[in-house]
C-alpha cells in the first residue's frame, strides 16, 4: 500500500549550484548530502513540510543521471513513494500493468521508494 509521497527527485548537473538555488527558493539549507556509488550519484535532500526534494548529480558521465540529463535536460527525474511492503507493491503494480525495471528492490538513498514513469516501475528499498 502506498502511504505517502516520499520525495521528488530532480536531476541536476551541478549539485553545489543547485543547493544554493534551492536554499534561496525554500529559505533553508539541505539537510543531507549522500553519495550512492551503486547509482553513480551524489544526492542532496531538502525538506518542505512533510515532503522532501532530492537533487541528483551524476558522478559518472555514463551513469543513469548523466544519460537522463543528456536526453531530457535537468529536471524532474522520479517521484518516490513510501510503502508498507515494497515486494507487495511490485506484485500489485505488475498486476495493474506496470513494467517493472528491477524485479528485486535496489538500495538507494535513504528511503523505501518506488519510482515510475510512463507505466515503467523501478523499485528501490533501504533498510
Amino acid at each position: 500500500m502506498i502511504n505517502k509521497v516520499e520525495h521528488l527527485g530532480i536531476a541536476v548537473t551541478d549539485i553545489d549550484i543547485s543547493n544554493k538555488i534551492f536554499a534561496k527558493l525554500l529559505g533553508k539549507e539541505h539537510y543531507k548530502l549522500e553519495t550512492v556509488d551503486s547509482e553513480s550519484v551524489i544526492t542532496s535532500f531538502f525538506k518542505v513540510g512533510e515532503q522532501k526534494i532530492e537533487l541528483l548529480q551524476s558522478t559518472d558521465n555514463n551513469g543513469p543521471i548523466a544519460k537522463f540529463i543528456e536526453k531530457r535536460k535537468e529536471g524532474a527525474h522520479h517521484l518516490a513513494f513510501h510503502v508498507d511492503s515494497i515486494t507487495d507493491e511490485i506484485k500489485r503494480l505488475k498486476k495493474e500493468g506496470f513494467v517493472v525495471l528491477n524485479e528485486t528492490p535496489k538500495k538507494g538513498a535513504k528511503c523505501q521508494a518506488k519510482c515510475f514513469k510512463r507505466k515503467k516501475l523501478s523499485p528501490y528499498a533501504c533498510r
